[in-house]
This record gives C-alpha cells, sequence and structure tokens, in this order.
C-alpha cells in the first residue's frame, strides 16, 4: 500500500521533475537532451543479446560511476561472455561512463521509478543481476526486479546517519525495498548497523569496505592544454580546493585572502562540483577581487594569475596531481564531505571541513593517524594552509600516512566479486 501511495504521489509531481530537468538544463543544456529515456524510451541496440547472461548497474553519478570502475573493469576481464549494462541519472555520470568504457558495455538513464515504465524497461532488458551502487533505492525499480525473479545486491552500500534518519520517516517502504534485497555489502559496520535497523535482513547484510579504495589512480594529464604544465613548472605552492559547494566558495576566497597576505605567490585551483556553477562561481572571484582564469579558456596562465577555475569535466586527479594541498568540498557546509580517497591515493596532505558524514570512518581514521586536518571555519582554514605551505615536510608526512592507509584498504573489490559469483551462479 505504502509503495503505491509512492508511485501515485511520484506521478503527480511529474510535470515538477519535467520542469526542473529543464531549468537544470539552463546551467548544463544535457539535462534536455535524451528525455525519452528517463521516460523508459530507449530502443536497445542491434548487438544487445537477451539471451546472454546481462548483469544491470545502477550507478547514479560521477561519484557512483567512479566507485564501480573496478568493478566494471574487473568483470569485463573476468566474464567477457557477459553483458554489462549501466544506467546513470544526470549527464555529467553518463558522460563518465562514455569516457571510460566507451563501446566495451551499455548504457542509458535509467527512466524514472513510475511502476509500468520501469516494470517494461527491466523487462525487456532481462537482467540476471541488478547492482545498485551505494543507496540508491527506488521502491519500483526493486519491485519489478522481485516480480521478474532478478537478483538483487546493492553494492558498497553506505547510509549516514543524516541519511538513515531521513529513510527512518518511511520505515515502511524502506523496510520493504531492504527485504526484496538479495545481499547488501555495507562499507562499514556502522553502515551495516543503520541498514538493518531500517529493516534488512542481518544474514543477508555482508560488511565488505569501500570499493573507492579500489579505484585505480593513474591517470594521464591532458597534453593539449598547456595550463597544466604551466602550473606545475611554476614553482609556486598550489592548493585545491575540489568539489566545492554552494557557500562554500565564498569561505574558501576568504582564506586564500589571507594567506596571500603572508605568501602572495600561493595558487588556488577551484574545481566547483557541479558543472552548471562553472559560471557563478567565476563570477563570484572575480567580484571578490582575485586574478583569474578558467580552464576551459585556454588563455595563458602568469605569475598575476591568483586563481585558477577548474571548469572541466573528468580532470579532478590531473587537477590534484599539480597540487600540494587538497581541501575537499562539500564539507565547509552541510553536505558530508566529497571523495577524500582521489587526493589521499595522490600522496595530498587532505584538509576538509566538519561535515563529513559521507565519508566518516575514513577521515576519522585519517585525522588520527595524522593524514587529514579538520578545520571548523575559513579562518581555521587559513591557519591550516599557512602551516602546511610553511612545512614541506609536514605536507609529505601527512601525504604518505594518507597514501598508506589507501594502500591498506583494499580488501572490498574480492569480496564483492565473490558475492556476484554466488548470485550469478
Amino acid at each position: 500500500m505504502i509503495r503505491h501511495l509512492y508511485s501515485l504521489i511520484l506521478i503527480i509531481v511529474s510535470p515538477i521533475i519535467l520542469l526542473r530537468l529543464y531549468i537544470r538544463g539552463f546551467g548544463l543544456p544535457a539535462y534536455r537532451l535524451r528525455i525519452k529515456e528517463r521516460f523508459g524510451k530507449y530502443c536497445f541496440p542491434a548487438n544487445f543479446d537477451r539471451q546472454k547472461t546481462t548483469i544491470l548497474i545502477h550507478a547514479v553519478s560521477v561519484g557512483e560511476v567512479v566507485a564501480a570502475e573496478p568493478l566494471i573493469k574487473e568483470l569485463i576481464a573476468r566474464h567477457p561472455e557477459y553483458q554489462i549494462f549501466i544506467t546513470t541519472m544526470t549527464p555529467t555520470g553518463s558522460a563518465r561512463v562514455q569516457a571510460l568504457f566507451s563501446s566495451e558495455i551499455f548504457h542509458c538513464y535509467l527512466p524514472y521509478d513510475f511502476p509500468l515504465v520501469m516494470y517494461k524497461f527491466v523487462k525487456k532488458m532481462n537482467p540476471s543481476l541488478l547492482i545498485i551502487m551505494e543507496t540508491e533505492l527506488w521502491p519500483n525499480l526493486i519491485n519489478a526486479c522481485k516480480k521478474l525473479n532478478i537478483r538483487l545486491l546493492l553494492a558498497n552500500a553506505r547510509l549516514s546517519k543524516k541519511s538513515a534518519e531521513g529513510y527512518a520517516r518511511v520505515y515502511r517502504l524502506t523496510k520493504d525495498m531492504l527485504r526484496k534485497i538479495d545481499v547488501i555489502a555495507a562499507q562499514s559496520e556502522a553502515d551495516a548497523r543503520r541498514i538493518i535497523s531500517l529493516g534488512a535482513e542481518p544474514n543477508d547484510t555482508f560488511i565488505v569496505g569501500n570499493l573507492k579504495f579500489n579505484v585505480g589512480h593513474n591517470f594521464q594529464k591532458d597534453i593539449g592544454c598547456p595550463l597544466f604544465s604551466q602550473i606545475e613548472n611554476s614553482g609556486r605552492n598550489v592548493i585545491i580546493a575540489a568539489s566545492t559547494r554552494k557557500g562554500e566558495e565564498r569561505k574558501i576566497l576568504g582564506a586564500i585572502k589571507i594567506v596571500q597576505k603572508v605568501i602572495p605567490n600561493v595558487l588556488l585551483i577551484i574545481v566547483p562540483r557541479h558543472p552548471e556553477r562553472f559560471d557563478s562561481v567565476y563570477d563570484l572571484v572575480k567580484r571578490e577581487g582575485f586574478t583569474c582564469l578558467r580552464r576551459s579558456t585556454g588563455k595563458i596562465f602568469s605569475e598575476e594569475t591568483q586563481i585558477v577555475v577548474g571548469d572541466s569535466m573528468g580532470e579532478l586527479n590531473t587537477y590534484y596531481s599539480i597540487s600540494d594541498i587538497a581541501f575537499v568540498g562539500g564539507s565547509l557546509v552541510d553536505a558530508g564531505c566529497q571523495n577524500i580517497l582521489e587526493p589521499a591515493a595522490l600522496s595530498l596532505p587532505i584538509v576538509v571541513g566538519p561535515s563529513q558524514y559521507n565519508f566518516a570512518s575514513i577521515c576519522e581514521n585519517l585525522r588520527i593517524k595524522g593524514g587529514l586536518i579538520t578545520v571548523r571555519d575559513q579562518k581555521e582554514l587559513a591557519v591550516e594552509f599557512l602551516k602546511l605551505i610553511q612545512d614541506k615536510s609536514l605536507r609529505s608526512t601527512m601525504g604518505a600516512i594518507a597514501l598508506a592507509e589507501f594502500n591498506a584498504n583494499q580488501e572490498a573489490l574480492p569480496k564483492l566479486l565473490e558475492i556476484i559469483e554466488r548470485q550469478l551462479n
């Protein structure tokens, strides 16, 4: 009954959903493309074989796609006879899939969770296994899979205290979904405990670790853009503020003003989390009086440049690689912190704000061991930036600790692969 009520509400608000797509399209035009896919109107390509073993992996956006990367690559290597189909919900997630896998997999947007639309989509695809990355729970998707006897795996599952409280408000619906999932592979004991408290079967819930530790950190710099080599060869101290959220950039800029009064040639690279905010962040930087350039313009980097706005996709690791210190965004506002494992894999000292619930256990471990610093506000951020800039030995020590922690936590992938093999046999 509760799922039917959810479906009714979803249908009623569907015009608002479409309006939101249209509005978001002003910032990122790709949101206005492939609308039919969002309502299940996807034409399966001629080379898609419904008789083959198909694994459907749902990764809502970029972060989930990145987390799924090592799993997908290993499945392709081990089982070339399988078909891998990836669904996302965002254009940036879609672009990341195409960049990582090209023609190796099939891809489209997952339809909105209307009951009939979702049922027809899943039935037409007929996967042997659905893997949902992290905690993207769609009631009608899950229900359709159970009706069609499709195995369900919740992989790399995480559930912060804040998210758990939200799911608890619709406990009956949440419990119904979780009980229909065959296996839950949780990132940590705390995640598993919260998921079980919401109705998951304890015997079907396992702790496997965080798959993002298995993400490879080899990359190539964009040789088509001289900006990266110019920065790298400038001899300047470089701070990156990565994946920043609305309301956060102003605090970071305030901290950098303090830093540059003491050490004028410090360079800040600021990379907003959402591409539709590239323009507004650049405008903010200019209003604050900084000499600034955008990565997308191709303009020459100079000694006068104080801030670079990283308005490009798929290059975050490259930005990290030319930096000395990493601030990870989503932490000075209440967004739970973005992925701290990327800078850890590149041996960078990490600074974050107090909001860390997306990576709570990892942040805490790194803080205790000395690879990460937590700050409360822009003043403390400036203090820690100055401390790290002035102490190369401290930067090296923190970076080494961060990398060691990254390398020591590689168990998630083999454990998850073992679970998948069991589900398919």
